[in-house]
């Protein structure tokens, strides 16, 4: 009984709170695929400044979705929902419409 209580179910636990604290999230406009490891409570705008900067868009050149919804820079994967490998999709903003 000593080596059940020592052993690996009590060892795993940390692993498990520091795995569910961070999330590795992918972010694809399609041509380009970066991933980003981030905690559930970190505002998206840092991850989406970030994945702009590297391939050097503008921030509101680009719209962010998730599921099919708009993310706002305010939302966090916790508010989003967001599993780990989750996918952000990146298209680029089109301006105007039909006349």
């Amino acid at each position: 009984m000593a080596d059940e209580n020592n052993g690996t179910p009590l060892g795993d636990r940390p692993e498990e709170q520091q795995a569910s604290e961070h999330l590795n999230i992918k972010v694809t406009d399609n041509n380009n695929e970066v991933f980003f490891k981030i905690k559930r409570t970190t505002q998206l705008k840092k991850l989406m400044d970030a994945f702009c900067e590297r391939q050097g868009k503008s921030a509101q050149s680009v719209r962010f979705l998730f599921d099919g919804q708009r993310v706002n820079h305010s939302d966090t994967p916790d508010t989003l929902e967001m599993a780990d490998g989750d996918t952000l999709e990146v298209h680029q903003e089109q301006i105007g419409g039909f006349c």
